[in-house]
C-alpha cells in the first residue's frame, strides 16, 4: 500500500511525463527546447512543466526555437513573489536567454495555484515586423 505522500509523488511524476509528451506531441523536439526542459527540471524539480515552442507563430524561419511559453509548477516558488520566481527561471536559462531565445513567457506557480487554474495560457497572435513597418510610434 502506498502512503499518501508516495502516491501524490507518483501521480505528480506520471502527470509530468504525460504533460511532457503531450506538449511535444508527435513533432520533433529541438535542441533548445530539450535544453530548456532539462535545465528547468534540474533547477526547480517541478511537479508540472509545460513547454510550448511558439516560434512558428512569429516572423522567424521554419524550425526556429526563439519564442517559448512555459508553465512551471514548483514548491520552490512557495513564499516568493512573481518577480523572484521569474528570476529563478531566468537564472536556470541564462545561457539560452543570452543566445537563441528571443522571447519567454513564464507562468511560475505553486502547486496550490496550479490546482486552482491548471492550464497554460495562450499568447496573443504576433503582429509581425517592427514598429516602423506597422506605422506605429
Amino acid at each position: 500500500m502506498l502512503s499518501g505522500h508516495r502516491f501524490r509523488r507518483l501521480v505528480s511524476m506520471a502527470t509530468r511525463v504525460c504533460l511532457s509528451r503531450g506538449s511535444a506531441g508527435s513533432r520533433t523536439v529541438g535542441p533548445v527546447e530539450a535544453a530548456v526542459r532539462a535545465k528547468l527540471e534540474q533547477a526547480l524539480n517541478p511537479e508540472v512543466l509545460e513547454l510550448r515552442n511558439e516560434s512558428g507563430g512569429h516572423a522567424v524561419p521554419p524550425g526556429s526555437e526563439t519564442h517559448f511559453r512555459v508553465a512551471v509548477v514548483s514548491s520552490r516558488f512557495e513564499g516568493l513573489s512573481p518577480l523572484q520566481r521569474h528570476r529563478l527561471v531566468h537564472a536556470a536559462l541564462s545561457e539560452e536567454l543570452a543566445g537563441p531565445i528571443h522571447a519567454l513567457a513564464i507562468q511560475a506557480r505553486t502547486p496550490a495555484q496550479w490546482r486552482e487554474n491548471p492550464q497554460l495560457d495562450t499568447s496573443p497572435p504576433c503582429l509581425g515586423g517592427s514598429k516602423k513597418t506597422r506605422g506605429t510610434p
